[in-house]
């Protein structure tokens, strides 16, 4: 029997919550179970001389190489969002559409499709990370979130917008013996009925269980 193909979204409340090694560490450990998975950035944005981007850190962590998780044309050395970098380079605007037509979803396993910024964050030159999450048709979208002081409203606002799809949050960063970071975690769980995970393993085997 051919093994389904699958596409997870990875998206953040916001910037800098850790969506990059939470998607490495957790195509990591979907392989470490025999999983076949491909990591995919359809875009990225970063500072010039940048010598360890997302594309190098998801490429590390799938096997592949980093032009094969974000096409070169897509690497923008200015650390902006990716349609105010490249406009400001004097690059060509792209759309959503492009980024679509360019993403090799894998044939067959996951594809994990990291975005950038938080969950309204811009994209391309006509859309955000929501518009991009609607073009894919993921089967899960992980929403990745810092486990501290905040993150119940970032999380809500996040969920707000994306609306009536499959999510799963992710608390990064979590610290067990943080009474800020267990209490977000129970109100999560509890009040908003919300499928929260902290564990990069758990979730692995959330992603894992879309194959079946």
């Amino acid at each position: 029997m051919t093994e389904p193909r699958v596409i997870v979204a990875v998206v953040g409340t916001d910037t800098d919550v850790g969506k990059t090694f939470v998607s490495a560490a957790v195509v990591r450990a979907l392989r470490a179970r025999g999983i076949e998975v491909a990591a995919r950035k359809p875009v990225q944005s970063f500072a010039s001389g940048d010598t360890a981007t997302d594309a190098d850190v998801l490429a590390a962590a799938s096997g592949e190489s980093p032009d094969t998780v974000c096409p070169l044309h897509r690497w923008i050395p200015l650390a902006m969002a990716p349609p105010i970098a490249a406009e400001q380079l004097g690059n060509p605007a792209f759309t959503i559409g492009d980024l679509v037509s360019e993403l090799a979803v894998a044939e067959r396993g996951i594809t994990i499709v990291e975005s950038v910024g938080g969950v309204r964050s811009p994209v391309a030159a006509d859309g955000d990370s929501l518009a991009l999450v609607d073009e894919i048709h993921p089967a899960l979208i992980v929403l990745v979130a810092d486990a501290g002081l905040g993150t119940i409203n970032a999380v809500l606002l996040s969920l707000a917008a994306l609306g009536p799809r499959p999510v799963v949050v992710f608390l990064n960063r979590f610290d067990p013996a943080d009474t800020v970071h267990v209490s977000n975690r129970a109100w999560l769980r509890a009040r908003e009925d919300l499928a929260t995970v902290t564990d990069v393993d758990d979730l692995a085997a959330t992603l894992s269980a879309l194959l079946h």
